[in-house]
């Protein structure tokens, strides 16, 4: 009966991998439950570091069920005991070194990932001088929707000519785009899956996020902080178009709503 357990045991490692290739590999029944393909050229990055981090813990879970099977496969030629054992200071020492270093490489080989994503905010040359680039769409996280508001022509927010939508964003393909994100009540975290884009958003704070999409498609925005009752609901899209496709909707949309707000006025 133990050599029936300790089989039982190794094949849970064994068994949880072949799962997870297969799932990265897409194949029928598991096609579509890994991760949706990254279309952000700053993504790659994250990708890369996600994949370290998956072979480092899979080598750990699959060495930890081979030797849990070992120690519970019986010894030949009948059973035997286990022996007490008060402490092992060199074991304590091992098992404490190891992930130390562990973290300590990852938190170092990360730094260029956490800058690229978090710190590097795109830069563009006007006149001859490099300036970072301005957000050109307002994210505000509300209990329970995604509110995106636009500039308009004068470029700048907060005038009379910016005009906001509800649910749904759009952005033009192979530029990079910078988004100021804000909330209007609680915590609330804005998450784009396909972009690798995900930054906790924190009321009172102007905070940004950055990417460029280079695969036209429409998106799932997600909130991923635990923000009220309606919190599984709080979704929105993201479209990325193409620049001539982007610039008929901006100019549709912008005379759409200025229609309508000078509606309001008269």
């Amino acid at each position: 009966m133990n050599r029936v357990w300790s089989l039982l045991f190794l094949l849970v490692p064994i068994l949880g991998t072949l799962l997870i290739v297969w799932a990265i590999f897409g194949a029928w029944p598991l096609a579509g439950l890994w991760l949706p393909e990254n279309v952000n050229e700053y993504g790659g990055v994250i990708d890369h570091l996600f994949n370290l981090i998956l072979w480092i813990t899979g080598v750990i879970f699959i060495g930890t069920g081979a030797i849990l099977a070992l120690t519970m496969w019986p010894a030949k030629g009948g059973s035997r005991r286990a022996a007490y054992v008060h402490g092992n200071h060199t074991l304590e020492i091992i098992w404490a070194v190891i992930p130390a270093g562990i973290l300590v490489f990852l938190s170092i080989y990360q730094l260029n990932a956490w800058a690229e994503n978090k710190m590097d905010r795109p830069v563009e040359v006007v006149d001859g001088e490099e300036r970072l680039v301005p957000p050109s769409v307002r994210v505000v996280a509300r209990q329970f929707d995604w509110d995106f508001f636009y500039p308009g022509p004068d470029g700048k927010f907060d005038t009379v000519d910016d005009f906001m939508v509800t649910g749904e964003v759009h952005v033009p393909k192979n530029q990079p785009v910078v988004f100021q994100i804000e909330s209007s009540d609680v915590l609330h975290s804005f998450f784009v899956p396909s972009l690798r884009v995900k930054q906790d958003i924190v009321p009172g704070m102007k905070q940004f996020v950055w990417f460029e999409a280079n695969k036209a498609g429409r998106y799932e925005i997600a909130c991923t902080e635990l923000c009220g009752w309606g919190h599984y609901k709080m979704g929105a899209v993201l479209e990325v178009q193409e620049e001539e496709d982007y610039a008929v909707w901006l100019q549709e949309t912008t005379a759409k709503c200025l229609a309508i707000s000078q509606s309001f006025e008269e």
